[in-house]
This record gives C-alpha cells, structure tokens and sequence, in this order.
C-alpha cells in the first residue's frame, strides 16, 4: 500500500520508519529542506516515560492567575480575538478536574510507557547515536507544597505500575550531585528512573537516514495545499510540486494539521503552545547536570545533552508566533544557573517552537470519518516521548491490525464522545 506521511518532525519521521518496515511504499512530504526542523529542532531533550502529566490538572486555573503577576512565569497567556484559542482554552479548562486528570493522565502513561519499549527496539534495531543517557528524571521541588502536591502524580505512577522514588534533599543530591551547592533551595523531588534524554534533532535524523534506507521517500520544500479526497476516502494530497496519489495519508503536522483538516468538517482541538529553550555549551562538568532536572517551581527542563545542557520549557498561548521574547530567555537563565551554573548561558542558543497540544493532554492518534486518512499529532510537550509508541499504532491501524495497546481513546472520535 501506498502511504503519504506529511510532516517530518520526529512523529512523521518515527511514523514513516514503522510503515516501512511494515512492507508499505512511504513518502514523507515537508516544507522544509529537512527533517525535524521546526517543533522537534531543540525541543527540552527529555524522553519523560514517568515524568508525563497533562497541562490541565487540578488547581491550574488558580494557579495561572498567580503567574499573570509573576516575573518568571511558566505559563503566559497572551489573549486575542481567535476563537480557536477561546475554544481550546474552555475545553482546556472543563479538563481541570481531579476526575478528568485522572483519565488523561492514565491515557498518556500508558502510551508513554509502550513508547519506552518501543524506543529501545529502534535504538537497538537501528544502532543511531543522539547524545543518550538513561539517567531517570528528577523532578525538583524547592517548596514543601510542591512535594505535598505531587501525591496526585504517585499515585497515578503507581496505579499504572511505572517505577518512581520520592526523594529527600539528600536523595536528590545523591541523583544529581551538583545540587549539593544549591541544596538549601531543595526540599525534595519525584524520580522517575526509567526517563531517557537526548537530542531529538540528532535522533530524528538519523533514523530518516535508516527509514530512507528502509525505501522511505522524503519530498522536502514541498508545500501541502490540501488533502486529495473523492467522496469519503482520501486519495492523495494536493502539493506545490502538484498532486501525489497515496491508498492512505497520515497527517502528522503538529500545530498546523487542524488547518488542513478543516474544509472536510473535521474539527481536531490542537492549539500552539509554544516553548523556549537555550542550549548552553559546558564549561565546568561538576556543575552541570548529569540528566533531566525538571524545576517544578518554573516547569523548566534542564537537560544534559553531552557536552551542552538544554533548558527547555513555559507554556505561552499567543497563537501562530515565533518570537522569540528577553523576557522569556531571562526565566530560562534564571532558572539554569540557579541550580546549575556550569554553562555559559550569556553564549548559548536561543529558540522558540510551537507544541501541538491538545485540551486533555493527550495526542490524536487514529483514523477519521474519511477513509483512509489517519492522524499522528497533538502530542504537545510529549512528542519525542510519545512519537515510537505512537507510530508503531499508526501503523498498526493503517495495516490493518490491531495495536497491541488499546488505542481506541486515542482517536478523534473521543472528543465527540
């Protein structure tokens, strides 16, 4: 079968490699020059298998108010008139519940933890380097209210059976010894040891080089018009380079996929959420972090990747934009060389990307009322987390067969319910 994947970030590209392996003909189509590019460029670095929560979760709506007045706020919201972002941020809000977290939560688990095993067998399967460590995260309380609050998180950690430790200030020193020059800011931390870091750039390419090796056709600087569609099934896509004809399409174009989706009636709740990152070369190792430190107070992940450290993090809804704002490299500096003044943060890199997020926290994966057209997207901060586990399913459902995870609460279907 022939199988247009558009978008070659790490879900297309994951996606791509898992339906060639499943014998289908692949052609991967990005308006870039090449793969991961944009929202998987220099994303935080983490492969959070435990650490994997969704924005909306009890007290966030309370807490949101607090950060409008703070310097170095994890969450910013820049409010115009779009009634898709109003539309989101209402369904985002109606998933603030105890009971609803509660669901999202296992939902994203469950898939995060088949991405783990997932992940390894490629690793494995196709031997690529990308600055990996298997080190665990440690997620950082500096207050006592942090750590009180993260019960809610154990407990969906241990109903899902995912490995953790609760730490004390010595314990989290003892994961992270460079800590114990700040450790008077510490007052515990949630680890989660089964968490993976690495450079998703690096990964992503690398794995195109062995999907394309696998016989995976990549259309880059090719521009998607609009999805080819006779009667009820897909037939193809309209590009710049003119019409490509395919027996399924997978969209997986992050924050832009409701926009193609749209003139066939298929309303997909994704909304840019985007995201800031430094990456800091090391100047002094026994300061830097030895992996993902996630500072609770800010959100922000500082992740060591080789010889740099990756600071990645806050939530800023301001739709379709990619400036990149001071005000927000300041909070990602504060917070590195806070905990970690190993870097050199006045010479690292500054980026901004958009996260594809969805209301409930959880990705969009399956097919739709079309036939033959399926989707891969809306992973927000989780997509090179999710991205192996998600497209072992797409690819699963696009042959025919039945995942070896449930996935039917993936689907698009689940936001008619």
């Amino acid at each position: 079968m022939k199988v247009i994947v558009l978008g070659a970030g790490v879900i297309g590209v994951t996606t791509a490699y898992q339906l060639a392996k499943a014998g289908h003909e692949v052609v991967v189509v990005d308006r870039q020059q090449g793969p991961a590019l944009e929202t998987s460029f220099a994303n935080a670095g983490e492969v959070s298998f435990g650490y994997c929560s969704p924005w909306a979760a009890p007290g966030i709506p309370m807490k949101a108010l607090k950060w409008l007045f703070m310097e170095h706020a994890p969450l910013i919201l820049r409010p115009k008139i779009d009634r898709e972002m109003l539309s989101w941020l209402v369904k985002m809000l109606a998933n603030c519940t105890s009971g609803r977290y509660a669901i999202n939560k296992s939902r994203m688990l469950r898939l995060a933890d088949y991405s783990r095993l997932a992940l390894a067998e490629v690793r494995d399967e196709a031997g690529i380097l990308y600055d990996e460590r298997m080190q665990g995260t440690l997620q950082l309380f500096r207050t006592q209210q942090q750590l009180d609050a993260s019960g809610k998180d154990v407990k969906a950690l241990a109903a899902d059976g995912i490995p953790y430790q609760v730490l004390d200030r010595d314990g989290c020193i003892k994961v992270e010894p460079a800590l114990a020059n700040v450790r008077h800011k510490i007052t515990g931390g949630l680890l989660t040891p089964r968490d993976e870091t690495g450079d998703c750039f690096k990964f992503t390419n690398a794995l195109a080089a062995k999907a394309a090796d696998l016989g995976v056709e990549f259309a880059w600087d090719t521009s998607i018009k609009r999805l080819d569609v006779e009667g009820d099934k897909v037939v193809g896509v309209l590009t710049s380079r003119g019409p490509m004809k395919a027996d399924a399409v997978v969209v997986a174009l992050g924050s832009y996929s409701p926009m193609l989706l749209k003139p066939f009636g298929i309303k997909l709740p994704v909304y840019p959420v985007k995201g800031y990152s430094l990456t800091i070369p090391i100047v002094d190792a026994s300061l830097a972090p030895e992996s993902t430190v996630m500072d609770e107070t800010y959100k922000i992940a500082i992740t060591r990747l080789g010889d740099r450290i990756r600071v990645g993090g806050m939530a800023e809804i301001s739709g379709y934009t990619n400036d990149l704002g001071l005000s927000r490299r300041r909070t990602l500096e504060h917070s590195v060389t806070d905990l970690f003044p190993g870097g050199d943060a006045k010479t690292a890199s500054f980026w901004s990307g958009l996260r594809p997020m969805t209301p409930d926290g959880t990705p969009v994966i399956g097919g739709t009322k079309i036939a033959g057209l399926f989707l891969n997207t809306g992973h927000g901060t989780l997509g090179w987390t999710m991205s192996t586990g998600s497209a072992r399913v797409i690819s699963d459902l696009v042959s025919g067969r039945e995942p070896d995870i449930d996935a039917r609460d993936l689907a698009i279907a689940r936001y008619a319910a």
